[in-house]
């Protein structure tokens, strides 16, 4: 299957993938499940310093992430590969369906997490979902992570937050966007509704952590919550 799809007609390389795990056969065969889907990959990595090493050596669209990871775990992976300016999108991949973790993975960057028992049509799937920078998450953990999310906007904001000099101004059009990211949509999902394309989607959103001087989703979405942006 072609991998246009993804990011529209714009796209017209193969995804560039990048799979870490500490198990040999586990990391082989989630590599060879990719590459027959007509992924690259690009690399791999069994331990979460070579994985920081190897991902900005190759620049991979998207990085399959084990959590459990000799040398620095995965979340620290996450923490040091993804960032305001960094289009890397991360899947985590776990053993691990504990909140805790899931929670954690979001918050150190992760775009999505599977947990590894999801088939292979299901990783697939992810991976080009989570390259388009959709939330991908196994089911029943969605709902966890967006109650986080509330539950966050109702304490209050880290002194550096709260001492941040005058709110910068968004456009409608991204105060829009914010809304419906905020109402728990995915980046198709905005698209859809606005009749704009998934690739304007991702830039209002690159747009507006970088004027808000935020990193991630989840400080995203707190901000959006806590100004009761995602109230009918």
């Amino acid at each position: 299957m072609s991998e246009e799809s993804t990011d529209g007609p714009e796209r017209r390389e193969p995804l560039r993938v990048m799979v870490v795990d500490d198990h040999p056969m586990w990391r082989d065969a989630v590599a060879r499940d990719l590459e027959a889907a007509g992924f690259a990959v690009v690399a791999t990595a069994g331990d979460g310093a070579q994985a920081v090493r190897r991902a900005r050596a190759v620049t991979p669209d998207v990085l399959v992430l084990d959590l459990n990871l000799p040398e620095l775990p995965g979340v620290e992976v996450c923490r040091e590969l993804v960032g305001p300016d960094s289009a890397l999108r991360v899947l985590v991949l776990s053993a691990s369906g504990e909140h805790a973790d899931v929670l954690e993975a979001v918050k150190s960057g992760a775009t999505g997490y599977l947990v590894k028992s999801a088939s292979t049509g299901e990783l697939i799937d992810a991976v080009r979902r989570t390259a388009a920078g959709d939330p991908v998450f196994t089911p029943g953990l969605a709902g966890l992570v967006l109650g986080e999310y509330r539950r966050l906007a109702t304490e209050p904001p880290p002194a550096a937050a709260a001492h941040r000099p005058g709110v910068p101004q968004l456009t409608d059009r991204e105060t829009e966007v914010l809304r419906l990211v905020a109402k728990g949509l995915s980046y198709k999902q905005i698209a859809e509704r606005l009749v704009i394309s998934h690739r304007t989607v991702q830039n209002h959103v690159q747009n507006t952590l970088g004027k808000l001087q935020l990193h991630n989703r989840v400080e995203l979405v707190r901000y959006a919550i806590e100004r009761g942006l995602d109230d009918d």
